[in-house]
């Protein structure tokens, strides 16, 4: 596994761990601006992986000569699309 993955895996697991300690805030009827404050960063968290994502991709995928090309651009537009919300 190179590099980038397995720093992709390490921020996933710190989300993980984010979202348990946002489910005990919940469970434990915490104040609302410390479940959102939570959630934002959370949110921020998610983000920033999918970045680390699609740059990973942008190096290691894209970065291949392939016969289908067109097709992994077009893909790729679609999730990135979905990712930042263009639709």
């Amino acid at each position: 596994m190179n590099t980038e993955k397995k720093k992709i895996i390490a921020r996933l697991k710190r989300i993980e761990g984010q979202v348990r300690g946002l489910e005990r805030l919940i469970e434990a009827d915490s104040p609302c601006v410390d479940v959102l404050t939570q959630v934002s960063a959370v949110t921020a968290a998610m983000k920033k992986t999918g970045g680390a994502i699609i740059s990973n991709h942008m190096k290691t995928c894209l970065g291949e000569s392939s016969g289908n090309q067109e097709k992994q651009r077009k893909e790729f537009y679609n999730a990135l699309s979905r990712f930042i919300d263009l639709s």
